[in-house]
């Protein structure tokens, strides 16, 4: 299939970058070169900030209802359009087809629940301590934000953003991810064909230091939201933070998983087999440290691999595949590099381990067994097809395993006891648990973590509070 070049979107217009500089976009299960990319310059931040400084003088004043009827109707012309949007998806990111697909009906959901949220910001009446004077707090829009998303899941990472930003009256400029540059745009076409005022969403491409650099300290820039590596994040709130900019940033993670001696095994191989190689492992929320009581650990860590060794690697577009390719070649060297080091220290690798064929980033579905504390996979995020397992003998020693490292994003639980249920629930420094189950981020719900993982929410109602001012109006009527 033909995959589209992918131009800036300012003022509800697609458009060359001022300079005519583009960057080249790869297909990660070949290597080769599929298309470009518009590279923004100076001229064209300016063009897109003050379009959204235009935008956002409009877009605060539509009535939340009206906001919500043109959103509804761009969830309506996403979910229409999903079957072409996801082979240009797949084409560029790698994802299975399928994956590509359900991340397409996924935004659209997400967008319909924001847009109905959107309608129950409410601000209250704050009883007086006089007769003659009436109390209020209003809920405005914090102003124009600037969004930098990655290249994972290219239009989830953007919708949440787009959506909390739309819903409260804000607009946004987004940065999207150059290696995977035309989901997002579609997305953001289906907004301009629903009728969102010009200016009150853009897209633009660039090198990240420099349009970060930019947009961050410039004084339209109200607001900031991030979704990426940790050791980015910080440098972005360090510099929104010196100019006064609120944050909302959703980082890194290394998901432990607990396998109580008393868990449904089945349920736990099925559940954490799915959720850590979907997207070939490249999830922030994927399940990576796996900690198993050493009753049922040969059970698990043998299904586990299991699993592992028949699932079909492929081209996304490829009927039947499974697991594609990673992302880009970048991280192919890092599973070897961890697999490498692991296996140095001891690990047995039960499955994978190595890179499959010469063309393309694909990697085997790996697990490791009996793996080290000191081995490097089980102490900085993987993000890729490789899952590491190790035993516990007692709860309190896998909740302090669970613990020790500076994440805190997502954590996955497995017991039928409601004691231990209790304990993992109260003393796990996640942002969110899911046990005895797949991790299922419904829009409803915070999607965040703490620690080293983030500040704020791209979830639930929590999510919109970030992109809304407090303003006491008090009146003296006598």
């Amino acid at each position: 299939m033909d995959y589209p070049d992918t131009r800036l979107l300012i003022e509800g217009q697609w458009a060359d970058a001022a300079a005519g500089q583009t960057l080249p976009v790869h297909n990660p299960a070949t290597g080769e070169e599929i298309g470009r990319v518009a590279c923004a310059g100076t001229a064209d931040l300016d063009r897109a900030l003050a379009a959204a400084q235009r935008g956002f003088a409009v877009w605060r004043f539509t009535p939340a209802f009206e906001r919500a009827k043109l959103m509804r109707k761009a969830a309506a012309l996403l979910r229409e359009r999903a079957a072409a949007i996801a082979p240009v998806l797949t084409l560029e990111q790698g994802k299975p087809l399928g994956e590509a697909k359900a991340e397409v009906l996924f935004a659209a959901d997400t967008i319909e629940w924001f847009a109905d949220e959107g309608q129950r910001v409410y601000g209250r009446i704050v009883p007086a301590r006089t007769a003659a004077t009436q109390q209020q707090v209003l809920k405005e829009p914090v102003g124009p934000v600037a969004a930098f998303t990655p290249w994972n899941f290219p239009i989830n990472q953007v919708v949440r953003k787009v959506c909390a930003a739309l819903a409260t009256g804000c607009s946004i400029i987004v940065k999207g991810p150059e290696e995977t540059p035309a989901a997002p745009a579609a997305l953001l076409q289906a907004f301009v064909d629903a009728g969102i005022p010009a200016g009150v969403v853009a897209l633009v491409y660039g090198h990240p230091a420099e349009v970060s650099s930019y947009l961050i300290p410039h004084p339209v820039i109200r607001k900031v939201t991030f979704t990426g590596s940790t050791p980015v994040g910080q440098q972005l709130a360090a510099l929104a933070g010196r100019h006064m900019k609120r944050v909302t940033m959703e980082l890194g993670g290394h998901a432990p998983v607990i396998v109580a001696e008393d868990a449904d095994v089945a349920l736990a191989v099925k559940a954490t087999a799915g959720a850590k190689f979907r997207n070939a492992g490249q999830v922030c929320i994927a399940p990576t440290r796996f900690l198993v009581h050493e009753a049922v650990k040969a059970e698990f860590t043998e299904a586990l691999a299991a699993h592992a060794r028949g699932l079909a690697v492929g081209d996304g577009l490829t009927a039947g595949t499974q697991l594609g390719p990673l992302a880009n070649p970048r991280r192919l060297d890092a599973m070897q590099r961890l697999t490498a080091d692991a296996t140095a220290q001891g690990a047995r690798l039960l499955a994978g381990g190595e890179r499959i064929g010469d063309r393309g980033s694909f990697f085997a579905p790996t697990v490791l067994a009996d793996v080290p504390l000191s081995a490097a996979v089980f102490n900085e995020e993987p993000f890729g097809p490789l899952a590491s397992v190790r035993g516990f003998t007692s709860l309190d020693e896998a909740i302090a395993e669970a613990n020790r490292l500076p994440y805190g994003l997502a954590a996955y639980a497995y017991t039928r006891s409601i004691g231990a249920l209790h304990q993992l629930s109260n003393r796990l420094e996640v942002g969110m648990v899911w046990v005895n189950q797949p991790a299922l981020p419904w829009p409803e719900l915070p999607f965040g973590g703490v620690k080293d993982s983030g500040h704020g929410s791209e979830g639930g109602p929590e999510a919109l509070e970030a992109y809304l001012v407090n303003k006491t109006v008090a009146v003296y009527c006598g």
